[in-house]
């Protein structure tokens, strides 16, 4: 019986896709795959999926570090074709509205029509916008407007301002790194301290944050900034959100789930970038599992997003 939410699924809009091929992009050097919706209900029946919540990967959609207009119009066609798939399959499809940092004004427009016209469950933001970084000042008034809509905010990874190893793409490795990266200087940056009513959820089971967390706590409070203390910076790094794609592993999920608050790590499947065998693979793992808390594999599965997005509880 299907029964997950999924957080982290991906959708391929057509005049996405056309762009990226136009211009010769991946994805980190991931191939674009295709999708349709069919498609992805059948994987979803398969993998025991109510519910899929859609949003566009990396790249994103500001893909010339130039020019804003067409980011902005691209935003536009990727989000109302998410949310015709919705409005034809609300009980199947969410949808994380793009937008077309690092152009602010664009990016605040965008969430207001995707929020209020279109009825996104929130809104997707890429590691970082042409190599500036989530905290970066200048994204202030957008952290702003999402804590006055308490909205939820997907952090998908994007290629790192750096060469890829050769043979290596960014998905492999750099990604894991690029949202470790990111929500660090969040941190640092005090974001989620000042806006706290945003639900900020980290792909790939937060990269290696759970990982290494009392590392960037305890330097930050004894080297890089003594006045900082390690208490208050875990309790920062704690508000983030998780979800389990590619990172359901007997290493990853201890780690993961020590570190954790109680509701935060959710499903995530990365389809179809990610393609059904390893959704499997990284499943068997979820399932096997022998050291979950009571309700614990449950909220994970479901009871977690049906928290951050009522919508999704009322029509699963």
């Amino acid at each position: 019986m299907s029964s997950r939410i999924d957080v982290h699924q991906h959708i391929v809009p057509p005049a996405w896709a056309r762009v990226l091929d136009s211009r010769g992009l991946t994805s980190g050097g991931w191939a674009i795959p295709p999708w349709h919706a069919g498609e992805a209900i059948a994987m979803m029946d398969r993998q025991h999926i109510a519910t899929g919540v859609l949003s566009v990967t990396a790249p994103g959609v500001h893909l010339d570090r130039e020019h804003d207009r067409g980011a902005r119009d691209l935003a536009r066609a990727v989000n109302e074709y998410g949310a015709e798939m919705v409005k034809d399959r609300p009980g199947r499809f969410g949808s994380f509205a793009s937008v077309p940092l690092p152009d602010v004004d664009g990016a605040l427009e965008e969430a207001a029509y995707a929020l209020d016209v279109l009825g996104a469950d929130g809104v997707v933001l890429m590691s970082n916008a042409h190599g500036r970084y989530l905290g970066d000042p200048d994204f202030e008034p957008l952290w702003a407007e999402f804590d006055r809509r308490a909205a939820v905010v997907f952090v998908h990874p994007a290629q790192s301002p750096m060469d890829l190893l050769p043979g290596t793409p960014a998905p492999l490795v750099d990604y894991a790194f690029d949202t470790t990266r990111t929500a660090v200087n969040l941190v640092l940056a005090g974001v989620p301290r000042r806006y706290p009513d945003v639900k900020v959820i980290l792909s790939h089971g937060g990269g290696f944050l759970p990982y290494a967390a009392y590392r960037f706590s305890g330097l930050t409070a004894t080297v890089v900034d003594p006045d900082r203390d390690a208490d208050d910076i875990l309790r920062d790094l704690k508000r983030f959100y998780f979800d389990t794609a590619l990172s359901a592993s007997p290493s990853a999920l201890p780690a993961l789930l020590a570190f954790a608050e109680p509701g935060h790590v959710l499903y995530g499947s990365d389809w179809p970038f990610a393609p059904e065998e390893a959704g499997g693979y990284y499943n068997h793992f979820l399932e096997t599992y022998a050291d979950f808390a009571d309700g614990q594999a449950a909220a994970i599965d479901r009871g977690s997003a049906e928290v951050l997005f009522p919508r999704l509880a009322e029509r699963c």
